[in-house]
C-alpha cells in the first residue's frame, strides 16, 4: 500500500509538472509578443525581447556628406560634418569602422585608415574630418560604421499607428458584419439538424451522423474554390451572403457533431413526458431540448466566433480586398506592408485584433468545458 500511495503522489506531481510547463509554454511566447509590442523597429532587430529591460548595442551606418562639400586644406580634400546630426535618438558612442567586416575596429577619437590615402577621425561628439590627397569624387557619401549603446526604450507609437490607421475603423465593423451573422447562422441549423439526428427516428439516420462525422476531417481547402465558383454562378460571389453561407457550411460539421451529442445525453425521462402530454418535435426541441442545450450551444459559439474573427483565408477568397469590405485581418496584412517587413506592429497588431475574442471568450468560458465534456462523455 506505501508503494501504491508513493506512486501515485509521483504521478500527481508529474502531472502537475506537465501542466505547469503547458502553460509556460503558451505564457511566454504571449509575454514576449506583448513586450515586443512596445519596442521600436530598431531595437526589435537588434535584441531579443527577453533583453527589453538592458541597454542594446546597436551596429548601423551613417553616410558622410556628399563629395560637393568638401574643402580643400593646404592640399589636402577635407569634408567634415557632425556624423549624428539629424538623428531622432542617439545612444552612447562606444565604435566605429569603414568596412562592413570590422565595423568596431576603431574608438571614438581614433584615426582610421582608409583606401587611397584617405583617413577617417570620429570624435565621441560625432564630429568627423575625412580627409584625401585626391579630390573626393561620387555622389554619394561615404559610408561610416556606428555601434551605439542604446538604453532600454519603450513606446505607444506601435499601437497609435495600427489603431489610428486608415480605414482601420471601418474593417473593424466589417469584421462584426461577418462574424456576427456567421456564428448565428450555423448556431440555428446545427441545433435543428442535432436534435433531429438525437432523438427523431427516420431512415438513414445512422448514414447521416457517419457523414457528419466524416465531414469533420476533410480540409476546407478543397472546397474554396469550387465554392466561390458555386457562389458567382448564382449571384453572391464577393457579397456578405456568400461567406456567411462559406462560414455556415464550414462550421456545421462540428456543430452538429457537439450539439447532437449534447441532446442525446439529456434525460430521455423528460423528452417521453412531454411527448406523453402531447407536445409536438417543434415544442419540445423549443421548450425544453434549447433551454438545457445552452452551454453546448456556448461553447460552439465561442469555438465559431473566434475561428470567423480570426479568419483571413475565407475572407480573402470570398469578399476579396475591396476597401470596403475589407476584414481587420486583411487591413493588418497591408499594415505589415507587402513583403511583411513591419515588424515593429506585427505584436501591437495582434494584440489589438485579439480583444473582441478575449472579451468573448471571458464572457462566455464558464460553459465552454461544461459543453464540450458532456457532448463528450454522452451519446445516444
Amino acid at each position: 500500500m506505501e508503494n501504491m500511495a508513493g506512486t501515485r503522489a509521483r504521478l500527481v506531481w508529474v502531472v502537475n509538472l506537465s501542466a505547469v510547463a503547458l502553460v509556460l509554454l503558451w505564457i511566454i511566447p504571449t509575454i514576449g509578443l506583448l513586450v515586443s509590442s512596445f519596442r521600436d523597429r530598431d531595437q526589435i532587430a537588434s535584441s531579443g525581447w527577453w533583453n527589453a529591460l538592458f541597454p542594446a548595442e546597436q551596429s548601423t551606418f551613417i553616410r558622410s556628406a556628399l563629395p560637393e562639400t568638401q574643402i580643400e586644406e593646404d592640399g589636402v580634400f577635407v569634408i567634415s560634418g557632425n556624423l549624428f546630426e539629424g538623428q531622432e535618438s542617439q545612444g552612447e558612442f562606444v565604435a566605429f569602422g569603414v568596412n562592413s567586416r570590422n565595423p568596431n575596429a576603431f574608438e571614438p577619437g581614433d584615426e582610421a585608415p582608409m583606401s587611397k590615402g584617405r583617413t577617417l577621425t570620429l570624435l565621441p561628439n560625432g564630429d568627423y574630418r575625412l580627409t584625401s590627397p585626391e579630390p573626393h569624387v561620387g555622389s554619394r557619401g561615404v559610408r561610416i560604421f556606428v555601434t551605439l549603446i542604446e538604453p532600454a526604450r519603450f513606446t505607444l507609437d506601435n499601437y497609435k499607428q495600427v489603431i489610428f490607421a486608415e480605414g482601420i475603423g471601418q474593417s473593424f465593423l466589417n469584421t462584426f458584419a461577418v462574424t456576427i451573422p456567421a456564428t448565428i447562422i450555423p448556431i440555428l441549423v446545427a441545433a435543428f439538424a442535432a436534435y433531429a439526428l438525437a432523438w427523431m427516428q427516420f431512415p438513414g439516420r445512422a448514414i447521416l451522423i457517419a457523414v457528419v462525422v466524416g465531414l469533420l476531417v476533410v480540409p476546407l481547402q478543397l472546397a474554396l474554390i469550387p465554392l466561390l465558383r458555386f457562389h458567382n454562378n448564382i449571384g453572391i460571389g464577393k457579397e456578405y451572403i456568400g461567406i456567411w453561407m462559406a462560414h455556415t457550411g464550414f462550421g456545421l460539421p462540428l456543430a452538429v457533431y457537439l450539439l447532437r451529442n449534447y441532446i442525446a445525453g439529456l434525460p430521455r425521462e423528460i423528452i417521453e413526458s412531454a411527448r406523453v402530454d402531447g407536445a409536438t418535435d417543434f415544442e419540445i426541441f423549443r421548450r425544453i431540448v434549447l433551454p438545457l442545450s445552452y452551454p453546448a450551444l456556448a461553447s460552439f459559439a465561442i469555438f465559431q466566433f473566434l475561428w470567423v474573427w480570426n479568419d483571413l483565408l475565407v475572407a480573402t477568397i470570398f469578399l476579396g480586398n475591396n476597401e470596403q469590405q475589407l476584414v481587420m485581418t486583411g487591413r493588418l496584412r497591408e499594415l505589415l506592408g507587402s513583403r511583411g517587413g513591419d515588424w515593429e506592429i506585427l505584436a501591437s497588431s495582434a494584440f489589438v485584433s485579439i480583444i473582441v475574442p478575449i472579451l468573448v471568450f471571458f464572457a462566455m468560458q464558464k460553459f465552454l468545458v461544461r459543453g464540450l465534456l458532456a457532448g463528450s462523455v454522452k451519446g445516444g
